[in-house]
């Protein structure tokens, strides 16, 4: 479970754990914090204070293969509340949206690149 209301929704895409830099917009300003893991669909945000399930969420991800930051748009689709019975990571799932064509090959590229160099046996 997750915020006691409903299991995550399934996954559209596989996930990589890896730490990513990430900004998002709340009422009170810019917060910055850690994804730790990410898809080609979105990422995971680890956070004590999620932002409700359904709010839509302004990013600015920084990719270490990327000289500027991604400015995306995303809605969160699921939250581990703080302090779970469950003892998940705190945090939200934010699903990418209105995606443009360039920034969603350039996300799926770090992750196959990601992907390719967490098999590698020399990782």
């Amino acid at each position: 479970m997750t915020d006691g209301k409903a299991p995550h929704p399934p996954r559209k895409a596989a996930r990589l754990h890896h730490e990513i830099l990430v900004a998002y917009r709340t009422m009170d300003g810019f917060i910055t914090d850690w994804a730790v893991n990410i898809s080609k669909g979105g990422l995971f945000v680890n956070t004590r204070q999620p932002l409700p399930v359904g709010s839509q969420v302004r990013l600015i991800v920084s990719l270490p293969s990327t000289v500027f930051p991604f400015d995306l748009q995303g809605r969160v689709s699921w939250v581990n509340e703080f302090d779970n019975a469950s003892n998940l990571v705190p945090g939200m799932g934010i699903e990418f949206v209105d995606i443009d064509e360039e920034k969603k090959a350039r996300i799926a590229d770090f992750v196959d690149a990601l992907r390719r160099d967490l098999q590698s046996p020399e990782a």
